[in-house]
């Protein structure tokens, strides 16, 4: 199995202004280390060393040291850090900022649908977050205590992330488009016993209203005691006396001056985020108050993507994905400005995106794939007319790239100046596993290395390390800083999930790959693999050959029963405008695959539908695709962002029968 993306040509090297002015920079010049090389193999051998070194390099704060940096006495799956050491995410994102001059810093700068733009200093933001971190301790919600976020991209859902951190609970955040089904089975499962919500936000021009949402979902949890509601909308919802409490009035019957941020064990949990599997119910993954917050901002954000103090970063994203969570604590971590815009990034106007990073000066900027294809697909949204001069790093995750949609980020978004950083990992991880840096030169849809300290490597089968150009399983032989501490109350699912696959290794379920120049490329999820005529592939081979013809805007190819070939493949496919469904098409595109890959993948049908079903985070759902392709049951749909797509996918298949 091998890949036509891999074994591009290198299209940007970083400047030797860049390389000296960055944070990794900083971090090996005071460790002594060459390069980047010579970090990554010192970080393997002794992932202790690096993790300790970067605590004290980023400033990351203890109230109490920790003794044992690492502790393995129980397995690698339950890798315990930061021993006898005590702290809190809060202490680091805002506590050791106030009396200092950073706390006139900006902290968040948020864009209504409607174009109001609200700027809060971090000493703003403290402000809110002891407010609320008061309001819920005079609820008697405190350490331990799981609390449910249902809420949009507002400054106060970051200020519920924080609040509920700075009081010792855990907090829970949930997709703010799920339905109550999605909603209660989440907090059945961690036993929560209140939820954060609005009343509602805008979405497209309309008013989405979550209290309503909320309140059907609370008759089916009965941990449930609180529900503390945020006026947005200034929207009139049911009310439940001595359930439902207004944010505003209980902060205004709260002394919020002195306000104490809770001493917590280095591994107690802070955070519970849910990810979708392929079967069963949601995952529940647990992150605690030291690893997300070294991994994922000190690490990944400001060593590797050299976020720095006032940098500003926008994602658009969800706090019920792991991406929401970074962008909030990740940027606060590194003294940096989270950008928070609520709705879509393509209205009220296609250009929003475009407006956004001009007009509030943006200096990395965060997209998935899915997001560049559908600009791709309607012109580019006037990207013409906007530069970006703050602009200096891209970062893109959700998806593997198509070359064509790469390219096309990196001459209009990025002007052949600005390198694009791709990242994987995930939720499970607490962030990523491979990622590009700003000492890494870049070939189109690469990464630039692995991640230090995560022992990350590509084998086959039998769990044998693979040679350049060989596509194989994504481990990692390390455990990380940042790994979820198990799945919430499910041990053994999580033993089952990551570490049986290649004993001693964590299985990461993507395919990836390797180049003789080092460059790494993931290739998709190793669970959507097909094996057509004896041959085992991954869809996104197939999917760029589609791509490259065109005519089509997004794809998912997926694999179905097949008496000779074992599976044959089918492709559903929106199409690019002014592209339409004709028999010619089907050829052409048909043609394109047995040209790339050889007769056994010609398709067995080509489906044309308005848009593929997907996650909030943009990711397509192939096991979805295939479900409804097949007439079966999709699973846990919770995730979707589109499920209307999911009938449009059924109803295709069936007008070909």
């Amino acid at each position: 199995m091998a890949s036509n993306i891999i074994d591009g040509e290198i299209v940007w090297r970083p400047g030797r202004e860049l390389v000296e002015a960055s944070v990794l920079h900083a971090f090996m010049q005071r460790h002594g280390l060459a390069d980047y090389s010579a970090l990554l193999a010192r970080s393997n051998a002794d992932p202790g060393w690096f993790w300790a070194a970067l605590i004290e390099f980023s400033d990351f704060r203890f109230y109490s040291p920790y003794q044992t940096i690492l502790d393995t006495s129980r397995g690698i799956p339950w890798a315990d850090w930061c021993v006898g050491g005590t702290t809190n995410i809060v202490l680091n994102c805002l506590d050791k900022r106030m009396g200092t001059p950073e706390a006139r810093w900006e902290a968040l700068c948020w864009e209504s649908e409607q174009g109001e733009v609200v700027r809060w200093s971090y000493a703003d933001l403290n402000v809110a977050t002891c407010e609320l971190a008061e309001s819920l301790r005079a609820l008697d919600i405190g350490r331990g205590d799981v609390v449910g976020l249902y809420m949009p991209m507002i400054p106060q859902a970051v200020v519920a992330l924080l609040a509920v951190a700075k009081i010792g609970a855990i907090v829970l955040p949930m997709f703010s488009g799920f339905g109550a089904p999605a909603i209660a089975s989440r907090l059945n499962d961690a036993g929560a016993v209140a939820v954060i919500t609005t009343d509602g936000t805008w979405r497209r021009g309309r008013k989405a209203l979550l209290k309503p949402v909320v309140d059907e979902a609370a008759a089916l949890v009965p941990s449930l005691k609180h529900v503390v509601v945020h006026r947005h909308l200034g929207e009139d919802v049911a009310w439940n006396e001595g359930r439902d409490h207004w944010w505003h009035a209980l902060a205004a019957t709260v002394d919020s001056t002195d306000s104490r941020t809770a001493e917590m064990a280095a591994s107690d949990p802070f955070m519970i985020i849910y990810t979708s599997g392929t079967t069963g119910k949601p995952k529940g993954t647990v992150h605690c108050h030291c690893g997300f917050p070294v991994k994922i901002g000190a690490c990944d954000l400001g060593l590797c993507f050299d976020l720095q103090a006032n940098d500003r970063m926008l994602f658009f994203s969800d706090m019920g994905w792991v991406v929401g969570p970074m962008l909030a604590y990740g940027t606060l971590l590194q003294g940096a400005c989270a950008i928070l815009a609520e709705g879509a990034p393509d209205f009220p106007d296609e250009g929003r995106l475009w407006r956004l990073v001009r007009d509030l000066e943006v200096t990395h900027l965060g997209v998935a794939p899915t997001i560049i294809r559908s600009y791709m697909r309607v012109g580019g949204g006037g990207i013409g007319d906007y530069d970006f001069p703050a602009l200096r790093v891209a970062i893109s995750t959700g998806e593997p790239w198509t070359p064509e949609a790469w390219v096309w980020m990196f001459e209009h978004v990025c002007r052949r100046r600005v390198p694009i950083l791709n990242y994987v990992g995930g939720t499970e991880i607490g962030g990523g596993i491979l990622g590009g840096t700003v000492l890494h030169a870049l070939k189109p849809c690469s990464f630039g290395d692995a991640m230090p300290a995560m022992g990350a490597d590509i084998v086959d089968d039998a769990g044998q390390p693979v040679g350049p150009g060989e596509v194989g399983e994504l481990v990692l032989r390390l455990p990380s800083l940042g790994l979820t501490r198990g799945l919430w109350n499910e041990p053994e699912r999580y033993l089952e999930g990551y570490w049986t696959r290649f004993p001693g290794l964590w299985h990461h379920g993507d395919w990836a790959a390797r180049d003789a120049d080092g460059f790494w490329y993931v290739l998709g999820r190793s669970d959507d693999t097909l094996k057509i005529a004896g041959k085992r592939t991954g869809p996104s081979e197939i999917e760029t050959l589609l791509m490259a013809t065109g005519k089509v805007a997004e794809t998912a190819v997926i694999g179905v029963p097949d008496d000779v070939k074992g599976q044959a493949i089918v492709c559903v496919c929106s199409l690019l405008p002014g592209v339409t469904d004709m028999p010619a098409l089907r050829r052409e595109l048909s043609d394109a695959l047995v040209a790339g890959l050889g007769h056994p993948f010609k398709p067995q049908a080509i489906l044309f539908v308005d848009d593929l079903p997907k996650t909030r985070n943009m990711k397509v759902m192939r096991r979805v695709v295939r479900a409804a392709y097949l007439g079966e049951s999709p699973g846990d749909t919770s995730s979707l962002v589109n499920p209307e797509a999911v009938a449009a996918v059924a109803t295709a298949a069936r007008a070909q029968i």
